[in-house]
C-alpha cells in the first residue's frame, strides 16, 4: 500500500514540475516581448515592474536565460535615466551570463548594445573593439539584421576618427549582408542607412553635391514616406541642408517646416528617434532664418531647439543652440548664454571621460572575474608550505635589494629634480624682471614720449604744418600701441578664467567664432602667475593672427593639464600656409621665445588650405 502511495505521489510531482515549466517558458517569451515595448515606449515603471517578475520567475525556475534576460533590462532601465555607465555595467554581467550558457546570438546582440552606448560617448577606440568582438560571436550565425548593425557601428566609429576610407568600406559591407535579410522591413532599413550616412559623411566633409545624390536615392525608396516616416524625416532634412549649402534655396524653410511636423507626429505617437532629432530641425531653422537676416525668428526656433534638447538630453544640439542664442543676443544675455555654453561643454567633455575610464574598469574587472577559474587543488600541506618559506625568503631578499636601488635612484632624482627646480626658479626671476622692465619702457612711453609728441603736434597745428601734424599723430599713435603691447596684464585684480573669457569676448563675433574647451576645469591657482602671463600672451598673439593673415571663420581653443604640464591649444579653419617655406613672422618668433624662456615647446602645424594648430606646452608651475 506504502509503496502505491508513494509511486503515485512521484508521478504528480513529475506532472506538476513540468506543467510549472510550459508554464515559465509561456510567461517567459510574452514578459520579454512586454519589456522591449516598455522600454521603446519609455516607460520605465512598467519596465522595472516586468523586470521583477523575471527575475521572480529566474529565482522559480533556476533558468539562466531568465537571468541573462534580467540583467539586460535592469541595462535598459539605466539607459532610461541616461545612466550609461550603470548600463554598461549590467550589459557586462548579462553577456558573462549568456557566454556561460553558450548563447552567442544574445553575447554578440549585448556586444553590440555596449559598441553603441561606447560610440555615443565618445570612446570609439572601445566601441571598435566591442564590436569587432560581436563579430566573432554573430558571423557564424549568420545573423544579418545585427551583422548590418555592427557594421554600420563600425563605420560610424571609423568616420568619427577620420578615417573615412575605412568607414566607406564598412558601409559598403553593411549594405551589402542588408541585401541577406530575409525581413522586408529590415532589408529597407538597410538600404535607407547606407544612403543616408553615406550622405552624410560626405555632407561633413563638405562635398554636398555628392550628398545630394545619396539622400536622393535613399528618398526613391518606394513607399519611404508612409513605411518609415522617422527615415523619411532624416533623409529629407539632410536633403534639404545640402542643397541649401549648394545654393538651391527653393522651398528650403517650407522642407524643413514639413520634417518638423513629421516629427512632432511622430512624437505624439512615442516614438523616441523622432523626438530625439526634433532639436536638429529646429536649429536648422534658426540657422536658415540667420542667414536671411530674419533674427527674430531665428531665435524663435533656437529657444525651441534649446528646450527641445534639455528634454531630450541631446547635448550636441544643446550646445549648438546655446551658441546660436548667445551670438542672436546682446549684452549681458549674449553672455549668459556663452558662459552656459562653456560650462556645459567642460561639463559634457569631462562625463566623457569619466565614462571612458568607467567602461575600461568594467570590461578589465568583469573579463578578470572571466578567468578566475580553479586552476589547481590543494596540494600536501607540508610542501606547500616549504615552498610558501622558501617564497618568503626569496621575496625579503629582493626587497631589501629593491629598497637599496629604490634609495639610490631616489637620492639621485631628488638631487636632479632640486637643480632643476632651481634653475627653472631662477628663470622665472630672470622673467619677472624683464616684465618689470617692460612695464617701466610702457609707462615712459605713454607718459613720456607721446605726451611730448602730443605738445609737439599741437605747435605743428599752430604754424600749419599740417602734413607733418598728421604724420606726427601717426607716430603717437603707434608709440601708444606699443606701450599697451608691453604692457603687462595682471592676474591679482581678475581671475585667469575671466581674463580669457574677457579676451574671446573683445574679438567673438558671428563672422569669428571661438569656442573655449577645458578653462573651467583646471584648477589656475595652481599655475605660476607667469605661467598665465605666458598663456594669455600667447593666446592673444594667436586669435590677433588668425584674424589679421588666416581669414578664418571659426577658432577652438583647448586648455588641458597631463601631470605637471598645461597644455594650449589652438586650432582655426583659416587658409593655413606651407610651414616648411614661409618664415615665422616677428610675432610668432616672440611667441616662440617666451615659451621657451619658460621650459616650454611651441609647436605649428599647417597646410594650405586645411587650417593652422598651434600647440603651446609650459609647466604648470615651478
Amino acid at each position: 500500500m506504502k509503496k502505491q502511495f508513494y509511486f503515485l505521489l512521484f508521478f504528480y510531482f513529475l506532472f506538476t514540475v513540468q506543467g510549472q515549466e510550459g508554464l515559465i517558458e509561456f510567461d517567459r517569451d510574452e514578459i520579454i516581448q512586454s519589456g522591449r515595448k516598455a522600454f521603446f515606449n519609455k516607460n520605465l515603471p512598467e519596465l522595472v515592474k516586468i523586470t521583477n517578475k523575471l527575475n521572480s520567475l529566474y529565482i522559480l525556475g533556476n533558468d539562466s536565460v531568465l537571468l541573462a534576460k534580467v540583467y539586460h533590462f535592469k541595462a535598459l532601465q539605466k539607459k532610461l535615466t541616461y545612466t550609461n555607465d550603470s548600463a554598461f555595467y549590467f550589459y557586462q554581467k548579462s553577456i558573462n551570463v549568456s557566454k556561460l550558457i553558450n548563447d552567442s546570438l544574445a553575447v554578440g546582440r549585448r556586444l553590440l548594445s555596449m559598441a553603441v552606448l561606447q560610440r555615443n560617448a565618445k570612446d570609439y577606440l572601445g566601441s571598435e573593439i566591442s564590436s569587432i568582438e560581436a563579430l566573432k560571436y554573430l558571423e557564424s550565425l549568420r545573423s544579418y539584421g545585427y551583422l548590418e548593425s555592427l557594421y554600420n557601428n563600425l563605420g560610424l566609429v571609423s568616420e568619427e576618427l577620420n578615417q573615412d576610407k575605412e568607414a566607406i568600406k564598412y558601409y559598403k559591407k553593411a549594405f551589402k549582408i542588408g541585401d541577406s535579410i530575409s525581413d522586408k522591413n529590415r532589408k529597407e532599413l538597410s538600404y535607407i542607412r547606407f544612403h543616408n550616412n553615406l550622405g552624410l559623411l560626405y555632407q561633413q566633409d563638405s562635398a554636398h553635391q555628392k550628398a545630394v545624390e545619396y539622400f536622393r536615392k535613399g528618398l526613391q525608396l518606394d513607399s519611404v514616406k508612409e513605411k518609415h516616416p522617422t527615415h523619411y524625416a532624416l533623409l529629407l532634412e539632410n536633403l534639404t541642408y545640402s542643397e541649401y549649402k549648394l545654393g538651391i534655396e527653393k522651398d528650403t524653410e517650407k522642407k524643413y517646416q514639413k520634417v518638423l511636423t513629421l516629427r512632432n507626429k511622430l512624437k505624439g505617437e512615442n516614438e523616441v528617434p523622432a523626438t530625439f532629432e526634433v532639436p536638429t530641425t529646429l536649429n536648422n531653422l534658426a540657422d536658415f532664418h540667420f542667414d536671411k537676416k530674419n533674427y527674430l525668428k531665428a531665435k524663435y526656433y533656437a529657444n525651441n531647439a534649446l528646450k527641445y534638447a534639455k528634454q531630450t538630453h541631446n547635448n550636441k544640439r544643446w550646445l549648438k543652440a546655446l551658441l546660436t542664442l548667445s551670438v542672436l543676443s546682446e549684452g549681458n544675455e549674449s553672455k549668459a548664454y556663452l558662459e552656459e555654453y562653456i560650462s556645459l561643454n567642460d561639463s559634457l567633455f569631462q562625463q566623457e571621460r569619466q565614462l571612458k575610464n568607467q567602461f575600461a574598469k568594467i570590461r578589465y574587472e568583469t573579463e578578470k572575474t572571466e578567468q578566475e577559474n580553479e586552476e589547481l587543488k590543494v596540494e600536501n600541506e607540508k610542501s606547500q608550505a616549504e615552498a610558501e618559506a622558501q617564497k618568503q625568503r626569496a621575496t625579503i631578499g629582493l626587497l631589501l635589494s629593491g629598497i637599496s636601488i629604490m634609495f639610490l635612484l631616489s637620492s639621485i632624482s631628488f638631487f636632479r629634480f632640486r637643480r632643476k627646480k632651481l634653475l627653472f626658479l631662477s628663470q622665472l626671476q630672470k622673467i619677472e624682471a624683464r616684465e618689470e622692465e617692460r612695464r617701466q619702457i610702457a609707462k615712459s612711453l605713454h607718459d613720456e614720449v607721446a605726451g611730448d609728441l602730443r605738445l609737439l603736434h599741437r605747435k605743428l597745428e599752430k604754424s600749419f604744418l599740417l602734413e607733418e601734424a598728421q604724420k606726427l599723430e601717426l607716430v603717437k599713435d603707434n608709440v601708444r600701441n606699443l606701450s599697451h603691447q608691453l604692457t603687462s596684464v595682471s592676474f591679482e585684480d581678475v581671475p585667469f578664467r575671466d581674463q580669457i573669457l574677457n579676451l574671446v569676448s573683445d574679438y567673438f563675433s558671428p563672422e569669428f567664432i571661438i569656442k573655449v574647451n577645458g578653462l573651467k576645469e583646471i584648477d589656475w591657482s595652481q599655475a605660476n602667475k607667469s605661467i598665465k602671463r605666458l598663456l594669455y600672451l600667447s593666446l592673444r598673439e594667436c586669435i590677433q593672427n588668425c584674424q589679421k593673415y588666416a581669414e578664418a571663420s571659426k577658432m577652438i581653443i583647448s586648455f588641458s593639464i597631463n601631470k605637471k604640464s598645461v597644455f594650449l591649444d589652438v586650432v582655426d579653419n583659416g587658409k593655413g600656409f606651407d610651414t616648411a617655406t614661409q618664415k615665422k613672422g616677428i610675432g610668432l618668433l616672440n611667441l616662440q621665445e617666451r615659451v621657451e624662456d619658460l621650459n616650454g615647446t611651441l609647436t605649428i602645424e599647417s597646410e594650405v588650405g586645411k587650417g593652422t594648430q598651434i600647440i603651446i606646452q609650459t609647466p604648470l608651475n615651478a
